[in-house]
């Protein structure tokens, strides 16, 4: 028996890293039973000579999606163009990490399509992130992102055709990931990942994943998206379990009136509030 880490799935087969060697297992059928299902990122005990995994370990975290364990970093990869920058994607995506108690750092791509207009754009953009307290890079400085990367466990995600592929392949350009054209009349991407897997770039572990033009968050109630916007818990309100909405004497909003707090964050959080159902 040996210790490693699955590094890759496509169905019901899954890769195995360990001690240097990859392994192709299935999961025991005793998994179905319990209703465990093994993940890319899972540390797990297997049956290296029968090809089987026969135990997951413990995890430390879970990304639903994509759904993924044992994440350091999520590095979630936004176009500011072609297609269309949307901060509410963005907002659902960066929430979604921290539920999953996962660190997100954004990525902007696409700069090289910005008018000088546009770039101003961006600037209050990353300006609005930043002073949340968010790392930020673009797809251009790849030198500075490998090391902030470096013996980190990240899982790649974004909208369809914001660029995760090609980043890919300026982070490592050995391994020449297929990337897909932008459909102008859908204003996205085509997929071009069509399952989880775990790259091993020289100290990085990368897991790119397919991607996506809608998030959804009906599984999270209405005090799990609140807590996932870490800007509000700098200001009180007058009543502990304030939604920050119609309440009075609401720190949150006070705070919003002095432009402490961004308004596209702010309409964001009311409309991913209308979302969920509890």
């Amino acid at each position: 028996m040996l210790k490693g880490i699955i590094v890759k799935n496509i169905s019901n087969s899954y890769t195995v890293l360990s001690e240097n060697k990859l392994y192709n297992c299935i999961p025991r059928g005793r998994f179905r039973k319990e209703k465990k299902t093994p993940l890319v990122g899972d540390k797990c005990i297997i049956d290296e000579k029968n090809g089987y995994i026969l135990e997951l370990l413990e995890r430390k975290n879970e990304l639903k999606r994509p759904n993924v364990a044992n994440i350091d970093i999520c590095l979630i990869v936004t176009a500011l163009k072609s297609p269309l920058f949307n901060s509410l994607l963005l907002d659902k995506e960066i929430s979604l990490a921290i539920l999953s108690n996962v660190t997100p750092v954004l990525c902007f791509t696409k700069l090289d399509l910005l008018n000088e207009s546009e770039k101003k754009e961006y600037e209050q953009i990353k300006e609005i992130y930043e002073q949340i307290g968010f790392k930020i890079f673009t797809n251009i400085e790849t030198t500075e992102l490998k090391e902030f990367l470096k013996n980190k466990i990240v899982v790649l995600t974004g909208q369809t055709g914001a660029g995760k592929s090609t980043l890919i392949n300026k982070l490592a350009p050995h391994l020449k990931l297929k990337t897909g054209e932008i459909s102008l009349a859908l204003n996205r991407g085509k997929h071009t990942t069509r399952h989880t897997e775990i790259y091993d770039l020289e100290g990085i572990w990368l897991c790119d994943t397919p991607g996506f033009s809608s998030l959804d968050l009906k599984e999270y109630s209405k005090e799990e998206i609140r807590k996932s916007f870490p800007e509000f818990s700098k200001y009180s309100c007058r009543f502990n379990d304030c939604m920050h909405l119609k309440e009075i004497d609401c720190g949150v909003k006070k705070a919003l009136l002095e432009n402490q707090i961004a308004h596209s964050r702010y309409e964001n959080y009311k409309k991913m509030i209308s979302e969920v159902s509890k």
